[in-house]
């Protein structure tokens, strides 16, 4: 199996941040402005006309950058027979955390991935109303850029892996006991951190802010892509719930199982989350 060589991967970083500064910035306006109107998907999900420009400019600058590799987006989604055998291809949620966005809220963000051979080798992930760009590329590590200050960024370390507190990242629009009944956690502390986008969540984890973050229900593979690179260049992990590594591009309907984003890998995190030591 080959990658495209790190020297290429690098020099793509700094303009797909470019690229997704532009769009949230974008999305910012749009929606301080209320220029954007708002519909329903045929599963009832929310979208508006701001996910759809963004996925516009988004295509556009990305064609333009690497005019051979094709652009796999939310809003703009390609027949199974056309991308079943792409090798290399740009993936992308314009702009994840629609119903924040909708309500007002800070927390939603753009996320750019670029996969290679089923797996996220480049992500890039903006918080728009933080001017925040989070971003990786395979043997890059991960890092984090807010205005001018860049920082190196990695999963909390705990003192004591077996008993410390954790902090589970959560939402702030979804029952908590949902999640936290899913938990075995002992006598261990499990403290919550609340935020909107799933790519947000996983920023959180990837910088320290929270140790893990544990989605249920569906969800796409623009959804994790970005986050998946992102928290592996920190440490991390980006797992189904058998903590295997999630796989793109391998099927019709590019939808994700249940996941976990998993920080410090001395933590028994099997024990924590189904009960059972790890092998």
């Amino acid at each position: 199996m080959s990658f495209m060589p790190s020297t290429e991967l690098a020099a793509l970083l700094e303009p797909t941040c470019d690229v997704a500064s532009e769009t949230g910035k974008l999305l910012l306006e749009l929606q301080r402005s209320g220029g954007f109107a708002v519909e329903s998907k045929s599963d009832s999900s929310p979208v508006t006309s701001a996910d759809f420009a963004a996925s516009d400019l988004i295509v556009r600058r990305l064609t333009t950058l690497t005019p051979h590799l094709p652009v796999l987006t939310e809003e703009a989604l390609r027949p199974w027979r056309e991308r079943r055998d792409w090798g290399s291809y740009w993936l992308v949620d314009p702009l994840d955390g629609t119903q924040e966005f909708i309500y007002g809220s800070d927390d939603f963000a753009v996320s750019i991935a670029l996969v290679e051979q089923d797996q996220p080798v480049l992500g890039v992930i903006y918080w728009p109303a933080k001017n925040a760009v989070y971003f990786a590329g395979r043997g890059q590590g991960a890092w984090r850029k807010v205005g001018s200050k860049l920082a190196n960024i990695r999963v909390r370390q705990l003192l004591n892996p077996a008993t410390d507190p954790i902090t589970i990242a959560l939402s702030r629009r979804q029952p908590a006991e949902r999640i936290l009944s899913r938990m075995h956690n002992g006598n261990r502390t499990v403290e919550r951190v609340l935020t909107g986008s799933c790519a947000l969540k996983s920023c959180l984890v990837a910088e320290g802010t929270a140790d893990c973050f544990y989605r249920v229900g569906e969800t796409g593979e623009w959804d994790t892509a970005a986050a998946q690179i992102l928290v592996q260049e920190a440490g991390g992990s980006l797992v189904d719930e058998h903590f295997n590594a999630l796989l793109y591009n391998h099927q019709k309907n590019p939808v994700n199982p249940n996941f976990l984003v998993l920080g410090d890998p001395r933590i028994a995190w099997p024990l924590i989350f189904n009960g059972q030591r790890p092998a």
